[in-house]
């Protein structure tokens, strides 16, 4: 039995109706690298083969009574792989929109907490043959780096690859403890939070001062560091995508090149993560042009930074913590543009570089679950995101991945898209992974708010090609 960290937790706490605590992605597979037509049956026994070294798809949730203190993980008892794993298809002709459509409108519904927190579609019926893998996991077990390392249990680097070696001994199922002993661990860690409240302030306390003048900059009228970007100063300007979110969702999804990338990075003295942040500020200037809705001043992205070292690979779980960067979406010069993203990810990354790795984790530890899930209901149905000012725009998220190719039952994998999730306030998440030579987007948003979100995913193309020109005149 494992206890879920405070961070992990929060990702339970935050879920409401219309806002889902887990994560999912698409994988697209070519069966013409394998030896025969891929099925159902195929994924079902690879998976069943490879689940003693995937601990996040055994596990179940065990609630502390009253919330008082965070869940555990037990192995489940009653664990039935047919419950996780299912067999559907698209109608012809099987285009990428209507997969996009399936795919965001099972990403829209709650995982069953009673049994382990995932699922995973085996779909077929597409456009040339292919089959698609779409997976839903919550966040609470895994972040985008842990999700990246099962990918790589789940899957082969060859497409012949030999089976996996059962282990000398098979996992074996807990026994889901008493209410009254659960009550007890509930206790004792009621009585450890003075301790955490004082890692907290420890950790907090000599960081005030790092806050304090970076948030002095936002203030009007107050002399600005010279290193810092002029940021607005009263929290993020409001856009269609930021307000309230229904439970509904549209989602795009496509790939760039990584060499095209790079063509812009080395031409224009930048990074992979400066030109991915300058293409996702031009991408949401165009949008918002279109939608005459462009603000005076720049969008501000929360960005999600890995703070899991080599030696926690593997645990499940959080290790994450994050930054807030300012998206230029007020600069029409695409040039210009990526070189105000460059100076602003320096200023972001010393920003969150002052701050202690396990700040979020602390605070996130101190908070009893209780309460953190009747705030975040209580907020849901006063509409408290309409009424106050922002944080960030939007989230962009850049998840590393294989740069190789992987199979799953001889099939070459085409590329894997990311859904992830949106939150009241943030209508509109933009995820990438990389894989084998290409970043693969998924923009995922409140079906009201972006109703055309596939133009986000063409802007995302012209914006490259146009600091390729540039990138080739430098």
């Amino acid at each position: 039995m494992q206890q879920l960290t405070g961070l992990d937790n929060s990702f339970l706490r935050m879920e409401t109706p219309s806002t889902y605590g887990h994560v999912a992605s698409l994988a697209v597979f070519d069966p013409a690298t394998a030896p025969r037509p891929v099925t159902f049956d195929d994924v079902r026994s690879l998976v069943l083969e490879r689940i003693h070294l995937v601990a996040p798809f055994r596990r179940r949730l065990v609630e502390v009574p009253f919330g008082i203190d965070c869940p555990y993980w037990i192995e489940d008892p009653d664990f039935d792989i047919d419950f996780h794993l299912r067999h559907i298809a698209v109608p012809p002709p099987g285009d990428r929109f209507q997969l996009a459509e399936l795919a965001v409108r099972i990403a829209a519904r709650h995982l069953d907490r009673s049994r382990p927190l995932w699922e995973m579609y085996v779909i077929e019926g597409l456009q040339g043959g292919y089959v698609a893998e779409l997976t839903k996991i919550h966040h609470a077990c895994i972040d985008g780096v842990e999700g990246a390392e099962i990918l790589g249990v789940l899957l082969d680097v060859e497409p012949d690859a030999s089976a996996v070696s059962r282990p000398a001994e098979p996992w074996q199922w807990e026994r889901e403890p008493s209410q009254w002993s659960m009550l007890g661990r509930g206790m004792v860690g009621l009585m450890s939070r003075p301790r955490v409240g004082m890692r907290l302030a420890r950790h907090a306390v000599p960081s005030l001062g790092t806050i304090s003048r970076n948030f002095a900059v936002r203030l009007p009228g107050v002399r600005k560091r010279d290193d810092v970007l002029s940021r607005p100063a009263v929290g993020a300007p409001r856009t269609p995508f930021n307000g309230v979110i229904t439970p509904h969702r549209r989602w795009s999804f496509g790939s760039l090149p990584i060499d095209d990338i790079k063509q812009v990075k080395n031409g224009l003295g930048a990074t992979v993560n400066d030109v991915v942040m300058a293409l996702c500020a031009g991408a949401l200037r165009r949008w918002l042009i279109e939608h005459d809705a462009l603000p005076n001043g720049p969008l501000l992205a929360m960005v999600p930074v890995s703070v899991r070292v080599d030696d926690e690979m593997g645990a499940g779980g959080n290790r994450i913590s994050a930054m807030v960067a300012v998206l230029p979406t007020d600069e029409a010069d695409p040039r210009r543009r990526l070189e105000a993203m460059k100076a602003e990810m320096v200023v972001a990354k010393q920003e969150h570089g002052a701050l202690p790795a396990d700040l979020l984790q602390d605070f996130a530890a101190f908070t009893p679950p209780s309460v953190l899930g009747m705030a975040n209901r209580v907020a849901a149905r006063a509409r408290l995101m309409d009424r106050v000012n922002l944080p960030f725009n939007v989230v962009i998220s850049n998840v590393p991945g294989p740069q190789f190719p992987l199979y799953t039952a001889g099939a070459r994998m085409e590329g894997i898209y990311p859904i992830s999730a949106i939150t009241d306030g943030v209508g509109l998440n933009m995820t990438l992974m990389s894989y084998n030579g290409n970043l693969d987007f998924g923009l995922v948003a409140d079906r009201e708010m972006v109703p055309d979100i596939w133009s986000m995913i063409d802007a995302l193309a012209e914006e490259l090609e146009l600091l390729k020109k540039v990138a080739s005149t430098a």
